[in-house]
């Protein structure tokens, strides 16, 4: 299991299911959209006080980004 993997593709697709982008998803944040941007590519580690703005503004408790559902169906 890569949590950093896990918590990447969670971060996308609650981004993507409000709708989002990269950029609307940083401002809501305080974040550069680089940033969101670099997370979601893994290419960057994060805080745990930016984990928990992340999940306020995707409206998820902060668990969920690090559960893998990679096996479930859509």
């Amino acid at each position: 299991m890569d949590i950093v993997k896990i918590f990447a593709l969670n971060v996308r697709s609650y981004r993507a299911r409000l709708g989002l982008s990269q950029e609307l998803l940083a401002e809501k944040c305080g974040m550069h959209r680089t940033y969101i941007s670099g997370i979601e590519c893994c290419r960057r580690s994060i805080s745990l006080k930016n984990i928990q703005k992340i999940a306020d503004n995707l409206h998820v408790e902060v668990y969920r980004l690090f559960i893998d559902n990679s096996g479930e169906k859509k």
